[in-house]
């Protein structure tokens, strides 16, 4: 019995464990840098989350993958469908994403880190299914959005206020 647990511990994956490293590696380093982007501007949800985030959907799709593989599931017992792993992921981010939304003195706040956050999820599992493209260039569009509109949308927003103003 006890051989039995120490060769499961051991379980061969269908995944190059190397693959599988890098995956894990790159949903890491790139929630990280969307996380930076909502830390440098002291947002809650900031490094640290969207690496988590990034990291456990990336951890979902390998297993995902895994599971399709594994000879613990027979062929017509086991199918996959891949948007349910794509749901599952989504309304997990989806719920952690709402409790950074908040209403303070009649102004919504939260709702680009909710969204980072929910980006963070799609990145993980882009590289958690090997979509190394996709998840750089999301990663990449999403410091354009977070980076380069901030200040035009304070511009914006300042201006008009300054005309709603009545002195």
């Amino acid at each position: 019995m006890l051989q039995e647990i120490l060769d499961d511990l051991g379980h061969p994956t269908w995944l190059p464990i190397s693959v599988i490293a890098a995956r894990l590696f790159l949903a890491t380093l790139l929630g990280a840098i969307v996380g930076l982007e909502r830390e440098w501007r002291n947002h809650p949800a900031g490094l640290r989350t969207h690496i988590l985030v990034a990291l456990a959907a990336a951890s979902f799709a390998i297993i995902g993958i895994e599971i399709v593989h594994t000879s613990q599931f027979e062929a017509d017992a086991a199918r996959q469908d891949p948007l349910r792993l794509i749901e599952a992921v989504t309304a997990g981010v989806a719920f952690l994403a709402a409790g950074t939304i908040i209403i303070a003195r009649g102004r919504v706040k939260g709702l680009t880190t909710g969204a980072g956050m929910w980006l963070a999820g799609a990145i993980g599992l882009a590289a958690g299914l090997g979509f190394w493209q996709i998840a750089a260039l999301a990663t990449a569009l999403a410091l354009l959005v977070l980076g380069l509109l901030h200040p035009l949308e304070k511009a914006l927003t300042s201006d008009r206020e300054d005309r709603s103003d009545p002195d």
